[in-house]
C-alpha cells in the first residue's frame, strides 16, 4: 500500500531557519508548500529541492503584513487541493532601535506579521488537522521571550513572548487530537535577521560559542515537535540562559540587560 505523503506549510521560507525548515522536511519525505515575500527566492529553492528530493513544492508569494494574507494563502491551498498536516509559522523580524524611533505603521506590521497572522494561519489550518488526527505545528519564538526585555526589544520580545504562551496553551488543547504545538525559542542564530534589522555590524561582537546555524535550530525543532514539546530552547548555551532568567532574581536580570542592550542594538 502506497503511503500518503504528507505536507508542510512554512512561512518565511526564503532564507534562514525557514529555508533551513524547508530543507529537513523535504529530507524527511514531506511535500512542501513554502511562503513569503521574495518570488525568485522562493522559486530557487523550490526547484533545488525538487530536485534533491523528489517532492512536490508550491510556491506561494504573500506578505503576512497584508492582514488579507492569510484568508488568501488559505483559499490559494483550497484551490490546489493541499491539506497541510505541519504548519511552521516562521515569518518574523525585528525592528532595531527605540521604540519610539519608528513609526506606528512600522510596529503594527511587525504584530500583524509575528502575532496575527501567526494565530490566525493556526486558527484557519488547525481544524484539518483535528479532523485527520494528525497535525504538527512549530511556531518561531525566540530565547528573548523567556527572560527580562531589555531597551531596544520592545515590540520583538512581546511579540514572542505570546508565541510562547499561545503555543503552551493551545498545546494542552490539542494533544488529544493527535497535534502537536511546540514553540521553538532560538537564541543567536546565522541567517540573514540581523542583516535586515542594519544590527551585523553590533551582534559580530558577540563570541562565537554564542551564536547557532539555522539547520541545527531546525532539527531541534523537528524532534521537539514530533515528541510533543510544547516549548523548545535551542542550544546547551541558550538553555543554560533561560534557565538562568527563571532563577535568578528578576532586579539583577534586568540590570544585566540594561547595561548590555544596547552594545548589540542599534541606537
Amino acid at each position: 500500500m502506497k503511503q500518503v505523503r504528507r505536507t508542510a506549510l512554512i512561512t518565511g521560507a526564503s532564507s534562514g531557519i525557514g529555508e533551513a525548515f524547508a530543507n529537513l522536511f523535504a529530507a524527511e519525505g514531506f511535500d512542501l508548500v513554502l511562503t513569503a515575500r521574495r518570488a525568485d527566492r522562493l522559486n530557487a529553492i523550490a526547484g533545488r529541492l525538487r530536485g534533491q528530493h523528489g517532492c512536490r513544492v508550491e510556491v506561494i508569494v504573500e506578505d503576512l503584513s497584508d492582514p488579507f494574507a492569510p484568508v488568501r494563502l488559505c483559499a490559494s491551498l483550497e484551490a490546489r487541493l493541499v491539506l497541510v498536516d505541519v504548519l511552521v509559522n516562521n515569518a518574523g523580524y525585528g525592528i532595531p532601535g527605540a521604540y519610539m524611533a519608528s513609526p506606528w505603521e512600522r510596529h503594527g506590521s511587525l504584530i500583524q506579521v509575528m502575532i496575527v497572522a501567526l494565530a490566525e494561519l493556526t486558527h484557519r489550518l488547525l481544524p484539518g488537522m483535528i479532523a485527520r488526527g494528525y497535525g504538527r505545528i512549530i511556531n518561531i519564538a525566540s530565547l528573548a521571550a523567556l527572560v527580562p526585555a531589555p531597551a531596544g526589544h520592545t515590540v520583538y520580545a512581546a511579540s514572542k513572548a505570546f508565541v510562547v504562551k499561545f503555543s503552551e496553551s493551545l498545546a494542552g488543547e490539542v494533544a488529544r487530537h493527535g497535534v502537536h504545538v511546540t514553540a521553538l525559542c532560538p537564541g543567536f542564530t546565522r541567517s540573514e535577521f540581523h542583516d535586515v534589522t542594519g544590527t551585523r555590524h553590533t551582534v559580530k561582537q558577540l563570541p562565537s560559542w554564542m551564536w547557532m546555524d539555522a539547520s541545527s535550530v531546525a532539527r531541534e525543532g523537528y524532534t521537539a515537535v514530533m515528541s510533543g514539546s510544547p516549548v523548545h530552547v535551542t542550544g546547551r548555551i541558550n538553555r543554560l540562559i533561560a534557565a538562568c532568567g527563571r532563577v535568578l532574581p528578576q532586579p539583577l536580570l534586568v540590570w544585566i540587560g540594561r547595561r548590555t542592550a544596547w552594545r548589540y542594538r542599534k541606537a
